[in-house]
């Protein structure tokens, strides 16, 4: 069964290339033919030539005529070329027929490059999806049982040996091993997972064995999001693009109707014959068609949202490539954005008489019955430590937790809380405590009996490449950088401080969001918004470029935006920007070749100092120049 699904795909593929081959073949042996006298197997040779090599463009060509009721640039090429065919019999210059069948030959090689183009960028897009595994190792009361990974449920237990691809996303429950995540985040190096931290289907096992807790459907994997959304921007032309259709449409019957009129007209206002008028016309079919300008702008896009694909960056369709290299005016959201979203023991001070060990263990030992966050970074934080569960543990919501370690009354919480079971407080806490809240870290205050041990700093971690992206944004040219945050306007200063922001909207609702970005819009037009909530989704949808964090963001946040940073690196934007504009730069010089030539081949038809064949190479190669020029992006 492989081998004809691999001829298959040979033959679709490989068609066009085939048949330009064949063209040429027939063409060239024509030619001979002629030159030999052999006139009959002359005839043989090139009307062969002419239908194998004239034959997906005479169809494409019919087919837009007949159903859509159009012209286009492939029935004007194979109009010129049995108008040339048809002149040479009448006047039994068969060179005529060679220069047809030249202008065929040297159209098919141009579509068989167009197409080995295209199928190039579409190769790179569409490797994503020989990324997922079509089977699942389960374990079932202890005995491992392959199944399809449609069939995977939330709750499974999946093993994962060295080597194989990860089949879906998930949580590792036993093991340890390094991944190599490039396809899906763009990291190029491999990361080390362990116990705790989540996988992604699609990723590659590196040394160790892995035990997996499936925690959401296989089909809602990041890997299969990736998938339906690069399926999405494969069939979204963007503006610019759609006009560019819009205009051939009606190009193209300015061509025909200007060709009709000098193929009858010459021989009366300027006294020429009729074998030039109707060659110079036929010329003019060839030369005038916006064959280059057509592929001015999609093999550029799609290029460049092929490049970003493999770097991490996941461009829903081309016009937001586009839009992405206009951005005036970028506004951040704080949580799981600018920071990490996950709550971390900043740091820990102990009085005199204990250790900060001391002080992590008795406050593991109550919270690590708390479901809180701050009780779980704890807990996270004292994971190498030899601490065992308290027992009695009583929570009181919003002031802390209370359980008995070790046969001792353990205390965890607020100050206020804390205070009213100890007896003094140590001199040397409350300036730490008061620092530490300046910087908007939340203090936790530990007791044992009636004994202060110590006072742990709880924070949102900065993410690493924050501020290093804000400034490499504002050196791209970005006029405005703002941050919107639902947090107090204390902690929004003390993180837009440390990455460099210097406007801060804070205590915001998502509607507060959303009008603060149509507020940049009337001043800046185009603006881009990078949040991963579902409370960011309203904001990312009005933004003229929503941007989503892959891995901490929100379904909601993810289908809504236009990009997606697939490993949530903030980085990764002033990439998306440069593309952008790239792209942007790229479109225009096609577009400046694309006339230039047309042009220049018009001009020279006018003059009388270009023929048929020449009128061919200098379009078609015009039409291979610009796809080439647009697949500079894939670099």
């Amino acid at each position: 069964m492989l081998y004809p699904q691999r001829l298959g795909q040979f033959t679709r593929e490989h068609a066009d290339t085939v048949a330009a081959l064949l063209c040429g073949f027939l063409l060239f042996l024509g030619w001979f033919a002629l030159h030999l006298g052999a006139l009959g197997f002359a005839f043989l040779l090139l009307p062969a030539a002419y239908v194998i090599g004239g034959y997906e463009s005479a169809r494409e060509g019919l087919t837009t005529l007949f159903k859509e009721k159009e012209l286009d640039v492939d029935l004007l090429m194979i109009i010129a070329a049995i108008g040339a065919a048809s002149l040479g019999l009448w006047r039994g210059e068969y060179h005529l027929i060679i220069d047809g069948a030249i202008l065929i030959l040297i159209f098919a090689i141009s579509g068989a490059l167009e197409g080995y183009a295209m199928q190039r960028t579409e190769r790179s897009i569409r490797s994503l999806m020989s990324l997922t595994a079509d089977t699942a190792r389960v374990l079932h009361q202890g005995r491992e049982e392959e199944i399809p990974i449609t069939q995977l449920k939330v709750g499974d237990e999946i093993v994962v040996k060295p080597g194989e691809l990860i089949p879906t996303d998930g949580i590792i429950l036993s093991g340890y091993s390094t991944l190599n995540q490039a396809a899906i985040t763009g990291e190029s190096l491999p990361v080390e997972k362990t116990v705790g931290e989540e996988v992604f289907a699609g990723t590659l096992n590196g040394y160790g064995a892995l035990q997996i807790k499936v925690h959401k459907p296989a089909q809602s994997s990041l890997i299969q999001r990736v998938i339906r959304l690069v399926e999405q921007a494969k069939t979204q032309a963007p503006p610019s693009q759609e006009f560019i259709d819009r205009f051939e449409k009606g190009y193209a019957k300015v061509i025909v109707v200007a060709g009709i009129l000098l193929a009858t007209l010459p021989p009366f206002l300027w006294g020429w014959d009729w074998e030039t008028t109707i060659y110079r016309a036929l010329t003019f079919l060839v030369v005038a068609s916006p064959c280059a300008l057509m592929a001015a702008i999609m093999p550029t896009l799609l290029s460049g949202i092929a490049n970003g694909a493999r770097q991490g960056i996941l461009f829903k369709n081309g016009a937001q490539l586009q839009k992405i290299g206009k951005v005036r005016a970028i506004a951040f959201d704080k949580t799981g954005t600018l920071t990490i979203g996950q709550v971390q023991v900043f740091q820990v001070v102990s009085a005199s008489k204990y250790t900060t060990d001391d002080v992590l263990i008795a406050a593991a030992s109550v919270e690590s019955s708390s479901e809180h966050p701050i009780g779980k970074a704890i807990v996270q934080a004292a994971g190498d430590l030899n601490w065992l569960a308290a027992i009695q543990v009583q929570a009181i919501p919003g002031q802390g937790i209370i359980g008995i370690s070790q046969e001792q009354q353990v205390i965890v919480g607020n100050a206020i809380f804390v205070q009213q079971y100890v007896t003094n407080l140590p001199e040397e806490l409350p300036e730490i405590v008061q620092s530490w809240e300046q910087d908007s870290k939340t203090v936790v205050w530990v007791a044992r009996g009636t004994e202060v041990m110590g006072v742990i700093a709880i924070a949102d971690e900065v993410r690493l490449q924050a501020a290093a992206t804000i400034t490499r944004l504002k050196k791209l040219g970005v006029e405005q950088i703002v941050m919107l945050t639902g947090d107090n306007q204390q902690t929004a200063n003390s993180v837009a401080k440390a990455v460099g922001i210097d406007r801060v909207y804070a205590q915001l609702l998502p509607e507060d969001k959303l009008n603060v970005i149509r507020r940049l819009q009337q001043q800046y037009q185009t603006v881009a918004m990078v949040g991963d909530g579902i409370n960011d989704a309203p904001a990312l949808a009005q933004a003229s470029v929503g941007i989503a964090m892959g891995v901490s963001g929100s379904d909601v946040a993810l289908e809504t935006a236009d990009i997606v940073l697939m490993a949530d690196r903030l980085e990764k934007i002033a990439v998306a920007m440069h593309l952008g504009r790239r792209s942007q730069l790229i479109v225009k010089q096609n577009i400046v070749v694309a006339l230039s030539f047309i042009m220049l081949l018009l001009v020279g038809n006018f003059l009388g100092n270009i023929n048929l064949p020449i009128g061919v190479i200098g379009h078609e190669g015009s039409t291979v120049l610009v796809t080439l020029s647009g697949l500079r992006l894939l670099k």
